[in-house]
């Protein structure tokens, strides 16, 4: 599988994608920034979620007993599934005990990461993404790029070509209106002929047996409404101990995901209606595994908000496609080599540790500093490329020698800015592939010190 630095070198390009990307999140950061102003408790609201967290991860077995003992009571069947086949055999399986043929989802990162999609349409199974971003990127057969909005990397020229070929519509359509609408009228038909609806889970209510599901659509309800049969696909550490607290967590989800002040639909369902028949999947898929560990057990806190990927410098130049991993930036970055070392082992390293992402999390993960542990938890497993560890090993013998650091610094001021451009921006130096040095200064800090600020 190709590098965090090869698929992103692709995405940087189209030099006005990237820089649209870029622009694109950060309007998205700024106005999370001022939903966040308004809210004076804002450092309690993050301090009490992430207490929150910390206890329910540390007594994780215990509550999930309950949740599934409460749920049970209300009528709902659960299941457990200890990884990603077994997640999907399962679903598969209650949609084959009802013959059912269509199915509609709402967006589900859980269901991405297990690949159900695919796994569904393999077995004679129609399955719609309902979540509009989600429904775009699915009829380009690609993954979302983002975990709250799926979409953001692609152009509404592009969605109008797409349209046009997929659901008729003009072509060079590129109203938003008309193309929403149109849309609209596709997924409609989808709901009434789905003969099951599949959700995620947001929040879990140990203590109720109930849970939440987010949405600015209403595609939940609506896919959840409209027949008899409800599958909701959950992480184990979706789970939160009380009803009390779900309050905390819906204060902070929407703001820091989009900058609204909640989203536009929060469902609860506590046991399936008259009629209907409701089952809960709790998926592991490793999740014990990071609960056993001190270095990133904070990492189980994530509740999918985005806000870390919204302001990182990386993913927003580079695009959520080239960390192929389900779910992309910072976070992603920690979870995917906890997953697989080996196939994520460049993640660690897409990171200019800035910890903009960790200043941001509303439950206070300590994002970046865990991207650093992991780094070195590549190096130990012998997954560091043999160019970044002789790099890395000749910097530290310099920089551990101060008259050597000395040298090479008079030495480099004095030849760098003589040498032909070519042999400064080539293909043997990836790091002036998209940038210019910045010009050399006559006096190093040391000297320029000495001369300004030591004689005063």
């Amino acid at each position: 599988m190709p590098s965090h630095p090869q698929l992103a070198a692709e995405f940087i390009e189209n030099k006005d994608r990237a820089h649209w990307h870029d622009q694109s999140l950060w309007f998205v950061r700024s106005k999370r920034d001022k939903a966040v102003n308004q809210l004076p408790e804002w450092e309690l609201l993050r301090e009490q979620a992430s207490q929150i967290k910390q206890h329910t991860v540390s007594d994780l077995p215990n509550l999930l007993e309950e949740f599934e003992r409460n749920a049970t009571a209300r009528g709902v069947h659960v299941h457990w599934a200890r990884n990603a086949t077994e997640h999907n055999e399962i679903v598969h399986g209650i949609l084959k005990q009802h013959n059912v043929s269509r199915v509609v989802k709402s967006k589900s990162m859980l269901t991405e990461e297990c690949h159900l999609n695919p796994y569904l349409e393999r077995h004679g199974i129609e399955i719609i993404d309902t979540d509009l971003g989600e429904r775009i990127v699915q009829m380009q057969n690609m993954p979302p790029s983002h975990i709250v909005m799926p979409a953001i990397h692609i152009k509404k020229e592009e969605i109008g070509e797409l349209f046009h070929e997929k659901l008729g519509t003009e072509k060079g359509a590129t109203d938003p209106q008309y193309l929403t609408e149109a849309a609209r009228q596709h997924l409609r038909q989808k709901f009434i002929q789905a003969e099951a609806g599949i959700t995620g889970v947001n929040f879990a209510i140990a203590e109720t047996g109930g849970f939440v599901v987010c949405t600015n659509e209403g595609n939940a309800d609506l896919g959840t409404s409209l027949n008899k049969l409800h599958i909701a696909c959950m992480g184990i550490e979706k789970l939160i101990p009380r009803a009390g607290d779900l309050s905390v967590f819906l204060r902070l989800l929407a703001r820091s995901a989009t900058g609204q002040p909640i989203t536009t639909y929060s469902s609860h369902f506590h046991g399936p209606a008259p009629g209907q028949e409701m089952h809960i999947v709790l998926l592991d898929n490793g999740r014990s595994e990071i609960s056993g560990s001190d270095e990133f057990r904070r990492s189980l806190n994530c509740i999918r908000c985005a806000a870390c990927m919204n302001t990182c410098p990386v993913y927003r130049r580079s695009g959520g496609y080239s960390y192929s991993n389900t779910v992309p930036g910072p976070i992603g970055s920690i979870l995917g080599p906890a997953r697989d070392p080996k196939e994520n082992s460049s993640l660690p390293f897409a990171c200019s540790l800035c910890g903009s992402c960790t200043d941001v999390c509303p439950v206070k993960i300590d994002l970046h500093h865990q991207l650093l542990t992991w780094r070195k938890e590549i190096r130990i497993k012998g997954f560091l490329p043999f160019s970044k560890r002789i790099s890395m090993k000749m910097m530290s013998w310099m920089m551990q020698a101060p008259k050597l650091y000395k040298l090479s610094g008079k030495m480099a001021r004095w030849i760098v800015p003589k040498l032909p451009r070519f042999l400064l921006y080539n293909r043997l130096n990836d790091w002036g592939k998209q940038r210019e040095l910045p010009e050399f200064p006559k006096q190093s800090f040391r000297e320029w010190m000495k001369e300004n600020h030591d004689k005063k």
